[in-house]
């Protein structure tokens, strides 16, 4: 995630668009496509990213996402388009979860992470994570965060 001269690594497609709605300028986002695909690079400039018809696969349950977060974001790759993530999840053997709109997945990613950078910046709560879920229509049972483990406060 570039922007100006300074540069920043996302380690999934959700961190990239996080760190970008963070930073609040004007940045590109390279990647590849599938994690080992042709490069790509995205833009997003006065707060829209540019147009693209790029999808934003989410293949691990999110209540199970910190269980190992660096698995997780190893799979919330960036891919050309449905067919393109039915290849790569058949060639990894990895179940095919949610897929968005990256557009869409950017909207959420400013809500998401838009304060993260504010000193009073604290997790969202399992509530507060839900409705936002519904608020971007993010309905899909990947992100049903109901789990056994009732001590689970935030997210």
């Amino acid at each position: 995630v570039r922007c100006g001269t300074k540069v920043w690594w996302g380690n999934c497609a959700w961190c990239s668009l996080g760190i970008a709605a963070m930073l609040r300028c004007d940045v590109s986002i390279t990647t590849t496509w599938g994690a080992h695909g042709k490069p790509v690079e995205f833009h997003i400039k006065n707060g829209e990213l540019e147009a693209t018809e790029a999808v934003i696969h989410f293949p691990i349950p999110m209540k199970n996402a910190w269980d190992n977060v660096t698995y997780t974001c190893s799979t919330m790759l960036v891919f050309e388009n449905e067919s393109c993530v039915h290849s790569w999840s058949e060639q990894h053997r990895i179940p095919i979860g949610d897929i968005q709109p990256m557009e869409k997945i950017w909207k959420f990613s400013q809500e998401w992470y838009g304060s993260h950078l504010q000193p009073d910046w604290v997790k969202w709560t399992i509530s507060q994570a839900k409705a936002m879920f519904s608020k971007y229509g993010l309905t899909h049972p990947i992100w049903n965060l109901e789990t056994e483990n009732e001590h689970v406060e935030t997210f």
